[in-house]
């Protein structure tokens, strides 16, 4: 057993993402893991003397990476992915020690998503109010993303099977860890849903399982759905719109509406209350604000 060289980490990457399928990972968490990966090991090629993956190299690698401007956020998740080959390549004994097994990410600075209003949900929607395909299925995808708090991979991995417009409810077959569950919507979602089914029996590729598609290929991608909320977001005057705002907002609105928290943390398939706080955090400033306001405890 020998230090490995990048070519050699390169080779191994291959079986470690075979590893990942097996384990039944998704797609999109495999993609990312491989991109952040790879990143490492070019780097490594041309910035480093020492053994790969070991530890100097890789705390080199994530200071040179925000030196050069990237969130912490995002050294952290890429430390995350080579972690997790350095845990594996300890395991399978084809590196001496994981040297990283203990390596942690850069702190990060928790920012708080602004949640959208209600009037640029509706200017979402009047985005897409026409009579192409497209608007059809992105007023269909944007109220259901938003109803549900749904997660975007969730939501691309929707087959035709897991919603049911006669009781108001789509399964998620594998949201983040795994884990399954059942969300509701209601009657104006419902009505945007069959439009856009309506639609999509039109499509060349209908016969396909997949619930989104996209109007030349088949499933909408990830790259896909960024582009349309990009787009949307747009038409509507939104900066900085992606999906992950919908998730945000979808639960800034079941606070706001009264919701339970309970209901929440299984809605968005929250595995503990804490990421109600987080996701939430908007809305309750604005609404300590006007608690401040209302109070009025500056007047003496």
């Amino acid at each position: 057993m020998v230090s490995r060289t990048p070519d050699d980490l390169q080779d191994l990457l291959v079986s470690w993402l075979r590893e990942l399928a097996y384990l039944k990972r998704s797609q999109h968490t495999i993609t990312t893991y491989s991109k952040n990966i790879g990143l490492y090991l070019a780097w490594a090629r041309e910035h480093t003397e020492a053994p790969s993956l070991s530890r100097q190299s890789v705390q080199t690698w994530i200071l040179a990476m925000m030196q050069a401007g990237a969130e912490p956020s995002t050294a952290g998740t890429r430390l995350k992915a080579v972690r997790g080959f350095s845990r594996w390549l300890a395991d399978e004994d084809e590196i001496p020690t994981d040297e990283i097994a203990d390596l942690k990410a850069p702190n990060v600075d928790r920012k708080v998503v602004p949640a959208l209003s209600d009037e640029q949900c509706a200017g979402l929607i009047d985005a897409c109010k026409g009579k192409t395909f497209a608007d059809k299925r992105d007023e269909a995808l944007i109220r259901l993303m938003l109803e549900c708090i749904l997660r975007a991979e969730e939501t691309i991995l929707l087959d035709l099977s897991d919603v049911d417009l006669n009781t108001g409810m789509a399964t998620v077959r594998r949201g983040k860890g795994g884990k399954g569950r059942r969300v509701g919507f209601g009657p104006a979602t419902t009505r945007a849903l069959d439009r856009y089914l309506r639609a999509r029996k039109t499509h060349r590729l209908a016969d396909l399982p997949a619930f989104w598609l996209s109007q030349k290929r088949g499933r909408l991608s990830y790259t896909g759905l960024d582009r349309i909320m990009k787009q949307r977001g747009a038409q509507a005057g939104i900066t900085d719109m992606h999906a992950h705002r919908l998730r945000h907002t979808g639960a800034s609105r079941w606070v706001m509406a009264g919701g339970s928290e309970g209901g929440l943390q299984a809605a968005a398939g929250w595995s503990n209350r804490a990421m109600i706080q987080r996701y939430t955090a908007s809305v309750r400033e604005e609404q300590a604000a006007a608690e401040a306001r209302r109070l009025n405890l500056g007047e003496f």
